[in-house]
């Protein structure tokens, strides 16, 4: 059903309006639940008082079973197992294929088609030779386009020009709704762009402020910072002090008591030394050490020579004797007595000339040690009056 509005020139506006309808269709959208009900042989419940689905009771409290009405488990598991058992051999009898019985004598079992549709076997394939020739630029034709299919029902209805609205006074609240809008916007948009400046100024002044108040706070900072490291140089400084007045007084006391310790061990020390033998004379210990050994050594080896030459001289002297004096001379008493002087005399003379050798080559050997005696006593006051 539809209605229509006359137009008139006096303000109205001409409007139009249908009554919906609904598509045609055979189907139902949602089914029917008698229907169902009476298709599944169920009984509708009206009532959920009566409805097996709802649970009864208190909702909170967990359902709790007797002690005696709960079955055994040894009942139950039993009873699981012949479930179990009855289940399995019921799938293993709905699974067994069912066997061909074995063929009676005399005949044998082939294999033969069973299918719809028979197909010939053979050893050898059939083949055919078939040939075609096709158009070497054959085109493709166009694809056609795709239509969908039209689905529900085609309504129309004519409207002559003129007969809906007339623009001059529909676009009049649209305009006044567009320029409002575009004055409430533009209004809007000052008065945010205003509000923006005002934060950006109020965020200049918070920043300036900010940073004023940083600047005094580092300030600060640092002059406490200075302060504090002044302060530990101080006491660095006053305990070094302390610490060195300290060492000063413990090294004045231990120097004292070493002075006051030492005064009478040092010349017990020096004395015990020197009675043992540690502090000496390098001049007497060198003559002590090198020269007198050298000397002994050397009025040894004088000696040694003097000995020998007493020996040869000896020799030559018993020599001279045996020569002069005859072999076998037996003369009487005035010329034995004679022989008997001359003999002494030549022994008083061999005696006197090896005595004055060797006093003269003795005299010569001491004479030398007295001299190297003086000399190096000399050299030893020149080291002396040197070291002085």
């Amino acid at each position: 059903m539809s209605t229509m509005q006359p137009h008139s020139s006096k303000g109205t506006t001409y409007t139009f309006a249908s009554q919906p309808r609904a598509v045609n269709n055979s189907k139902s959208k949602y089914r029917d639940p008698a229907s169902h009900m009476q298709k599944s042989n169920k009984k509708a419940l009206g009532s959920m008082m009566y409805d097996p689905r709802i649970v009864r009771g208190n909702t909170f409290r967990k359902q709790t079973i007797p002690a005696s009405m709960q079955p055994d488990p040894l009942e139950l598991k039993r009873q699981q197992e012949i479930a179990r058992r009855k289940k399995a051999s019921a799938k293993r009898q709905k699974n067994a294929r069912p066997r061909t019985p074995e063929a009676v004598d005399g005949r044998k079992h082939v294999d033969i088609q069973t299918e719809l549709y028979l197909e010939e076997l053979t050893d050898q394939v059939e083949e055919q030779d078939v040939q075609t020739q096709t158009d070497p630029f054959l085109d493709r034709p166009p694809t056609p386009l795709f239509i969908p299919p039209k689905t529900g029902v085609d309504v129309a209805t004519q409207i002559l020009e003129g007969e809906l609205f007339d623009f001059d006074i529909e676009v009049k609240p649209i305009l006044e709704v567009l320029v409002g809008k575009t004055l409430e916007q533009a209004l809007m948009e000052v008065m945010e762009e205003e509000e923006l400046s005002q934060l950006r100024q109020h965020q200049r002044e918070f920043e300036d402020l900010r940073n004023a108040e940083l600047a005094e706070v580092q300030r600060q900072e640092e002059a406490a910072r200075r302060r504090e490291a002044e302060k530990e140089a101080r006491i660095f400084e006053q305990r070094q002090a302390l610490q060195e007045q300290k060492d000063t007084a413990q090294k004045i006391a231990a120097r004292a008591f070493a002075q006051s310790y030492l005064s009478e061990l040092v010349p017990s020390v020096f004395s015990s030394l020197s009675d043992g033998g540690f502090f000496y004379d390098r001049q007497e210990r060198e003559v002590e050490t090198q020269f007198m050994p050298w000397l002994m050594d050397a009025v040894d080896g004088k000696l040694d020579q003097v000995a020998l030459a007493q020996r040869i001289v000896d020799d030559l002297i018993r020599a001279v004797v045996m020569k002069r004096t005859p072999v076998g001379d037996d003369g009487g008493d005035g010329d034995g007595d004679g022989d008997g002087d001359d003999n002494n005399s030549s022994d008083g003379e061999q005696d006197d000339v090896v005595g004055n050798t060797a006093d003269g080559e003795n005299g010569d050997a001491l004479a030398e040690a007295e001299n190297d005696a003086a000399v190096e006593e000399e050299t030893e006051n020149a080291d002396a009056d040197a070291d002085a």
